[in-house]
């Protein structure tokens, strides 16, 4: 249920709960994989004059590449989300969502988008300790140690290399 009927509120805060399907459209273009269904739980309150208040949680687990390794890399997101809505077109805030006035219903489909979105960090890993690869040969390094050959220094950095070497004698 993320169309809530303002007119629910005369009778108090509006309970809210959906699930929302890992293929809706809603989720199209995310630059990660939704791995189950988003839960989303809240409620909504008025807030004033044209404004409503929605405290709610999302609930859900992603699948996306280890910045470090490229591996799959799975993750939990419960994330707590408090948005506040209002009819004023003047509002500033980057954090408001800004509806038509004298709106009947309220769409919290986008602000859950959104929400998602931030909640998921920018960098996940598959593991709090991942080694990466190899920045010579590209081989995973959580594999275990291994051997190979570093590619040739540049020999434009020759003379840099003998400058540092005449500085750390003479120190």
């Amino acid at each position: 249920m993320l169309r809530i009927g303002l007119s629910a509120l005369e009778q108090g805060p509006v309970d809210t709960a959906a699930t929302i399907a890992v293929g809706d459209p809603l989720f199209d273009g995310l630059t990660f994989s939704l791995s189950e269904p988003v839960r989303v739980t809240g409620q909504l309150s008025d807030a004033g004059a044209g404004s409503y208040y929605w405290r709610g949680k999302l609930q859900t687990a992603i699948e996306a590449a280890c910045r470090r390794c490229l591996a799959p890399a799975s993750l939990r997101v419960d994330a707590p989300v408090e948005i506040l809505f209002t009819e004023d077109e003047q509002a500033d805030d980057p954090s408001v969502y800004v509806i038509p006035a004298r709106s009947k219903t309220l769409d919290l489909s986008e602000a859950v988008r959104e929400e998602l979105i931030l909640a998921v960090p920018d960098y996940v890993l598959c593991r709090e300790n991942c080694a990466g690869l190899c920045p010579h040969c590209g081989k995973d390094l959580n594999e275990g140690p291994h051997q190979c050959q570093e590619a040739p220094a540049d020999s434009r950095w020759g003379p840099l290399g003998a400058l540092k070497k005449k500085l750390s004698e003479n120190a």
